[in-house]
């Protein structure tokens, strides 16, 4: 938990803001006013302004027990419709009321959820590997960095001004789901115990790798690492144009530059001092027997603990499930949640007979590599939305499903409602992008298509953008293709490499 006075303060700000979402409510803020004001509550209205979005931050995608509790009566007392797993690794309440907003928000502190800083001109909520800790392969348990991260970064965010949002992240070295790669701030973990770290990457328009700028960071020190580009930014980020405010534009402000300007305010921070970490990683003591094997299930690093993996189609999680997971979770010792950037849930530390009970509790969810794809909200409630992510990736599901498509003929796709990538479209092996299409002069529901990106560890690219297809028609190529790699006897990743021509062939009917 965050120090108390600090808490005080933020309760101030949770009355402030009750106040200003009512005005909003009675018309007397314009809703681009009100956003600019919500978004460092972690909060939004949604396209229909009279209802609204709130994004509980869960740092590193932790998501314990007593939070589940939280969320669940939480549910209950304001009959919340709608459950949003996100690709930041936090949770989103949709469809709530103005009044409902604020209580929510107070009540949450007390389990340690702080979504201050969750939206607008902030670093947003820090991500983290989500089987960190646990991860067979790692080089080390990255979550306790994240966790301070976040700290350092909400006890600072009411004394800077920063041209828009700051994404960090901390891959444990075994996966890189959380592309540090080309995130503001990517920290990964090698054998030798430091971080290297990957600065001013990112996607939406003009997406980025990020520059390697330092190949041996000491984890006790990444709060320098983290003060040094929250500086640079400030001193350096575009304050009039908020397109190209982010810190991908650096490279073209800064050019070859970049890494001496950055690691020049790292030394100053330094010098500075202060910001030192000692951190104890946390230890599961907790042991195990028997054995279990099953497609959902990670056999962790501790002898005789699983991890179950669920994936709600969409990340649309079932309002009722938090409290399913909970009722079973809580005589579950030393279990807790894991929110991926895919959109997938993890239960993790679970004995061979709990990792049973957890498995028949999710059967709900994906059931093949096709269905754990991924959708932002779409705009149907997102404000910045031009497509329905959500809906065409459940008409995919749908079709694919009803064709008979065998597990593994067709990859995971990434549906973003707009440009601005928060499904990570660029790096899915199929991607999509809202946009439009003209039809006989008349704009149409479509996508862009990108192919052959990836977010493997070590391997990161972007994919190629080109066909622009029509939404409607989207679920049938997706069956044609899977059809077509399925007839040939190859999986999607031998297909589409071996039979490129035949992918390319396919794409242009629909193009």
């Amino acid at each position: 938990m965050m120090e108390e006075k600090w808490l005080e303060t933020y309760r101030a700000e949770i009355n402030a803001f009750s106040e200003k979402i009512a005005a909003f409510q009675r018309g007397e803020i314009e809703k681009k006013d009100y956003k600019g004001a919500s978004g460092g509550m972690g909060t939004y209205a949604q396209r229909d302004s009279s209802r609204h979005m709130l994004r509980l931050r869960l740092p590193g995608g932790r998501l314990t027990v007593a939070q589940m509790k939280f969320i669940s009566e939480a549910v209950a007392a304001y009959d919340v419709k709608k459950l949003k797993l996100t690709t930041c690794e936090s949770i989103q309440m949709h469809d709530l009321e103005a009044h409902q907003v604020a209580p929510i928000l107070s009540g949450a502190i007390n389990c340690g959820i702080i979504s201050r800083g969750g939206g607008g001109d902030n670093p947003r909520n820090v991500m983290c590997s989500p089987l960190s800790g646990v991860q067979a392969g790692e080089a080390f348990d990255v979550m306790p960095y994240a966790e301070a991260a976040t700290k350092y970064c909400l006890s600072i965010c009411r004394d800077i001004h920063m041209p828009r949002k700051l994404k960090i992240a901390f891959s444990n070295g075994a996966e890189d789901s959380v592309h540090s790669a080309f995130r503001d701030m990517g920290f990964r973990a090698q054998k030798d115990g430091t971080f290297a770290l990957s600065i001013a990457g990112g996607l939406g328009n003009n997406h980025r790798m990020g520059v390697l700028v330092d190949e041996a960071v000491k984890p006790s020190q990444i709060l320098y690492y983290i003060k040094g580009m929250i500086d640079t930014f400030c001193a350096h980020g575009n304050y009039q144009n908020r397109a190209k405010a982010r810190t991908r534009y650096l490279q073209e402000t800064l050019g070859d530059a970049l890494k001496e300007t950055y690691l020049a305010n790292v030394d100053a921070a330094k010098a500075s001092g202060g910001l030192d970490l000692e951190i104890v990683p946390e230890t599961v003591t907790k042991t195990g027997e028997g054995e279990i094997s099953d497609a959902r299930v990670t056999a962790q690093k501790q002898k005789g603990l699983y991890a179950v993996k669920y994936h709600p189609i969409g990340g649309d999680l079932p309002v009722g499930k938090v409290r399913e997971l909970y009722t079973l979770l809580r005589d579950m010792p030393q279990t807790e949640c894991r929110v991926a950037p895919n959109e997938t849930l993890y239960i993790i530390n679970l004995t061979a007979a709990e990792a049973e009970k957890v498995l028949a509790a999710t059967a709900d969810g994906a059931r093949t590599e096709f269905e754990y794809s991924s959708a932002c909200i779409g705009a149907s409630i997102c404000q910045q939305g031009v497509r329905d992510s959500q809906a065409l990736l459940k008409a995919a599901v749908s079709a694919v499903r009803e064709a008979g498509i065998p597990d593994g003929a067709l990859p995971r796709i990434v549906v973003s409602g707009c440009v601005s990538s928060c499904a990570a479209h660029q790096v899915g092996a199929i991607g999509f992008q809202g946009t439009v299409k003209a039809v006989d002069g008349k704009p149409q529901p479509a996508f862009k298509m990108f192919l052959g990106g990836t977010d493997e560890l070590g391997q990161a690219k972007f994919g190629e953008g080109g066909a622009i297809i029509l939404e409607k028609d989207i679920p049938a190529m997706l069956v044609d293709l899977g059809g077509a790699a399925a007839a040939s006897g190859m999986n999607w990743a031998q297909w589409s490499v071996e039979k490129a021509g035949a992918l390319r062939e396919i794409v242009s009917k629909y193009a």
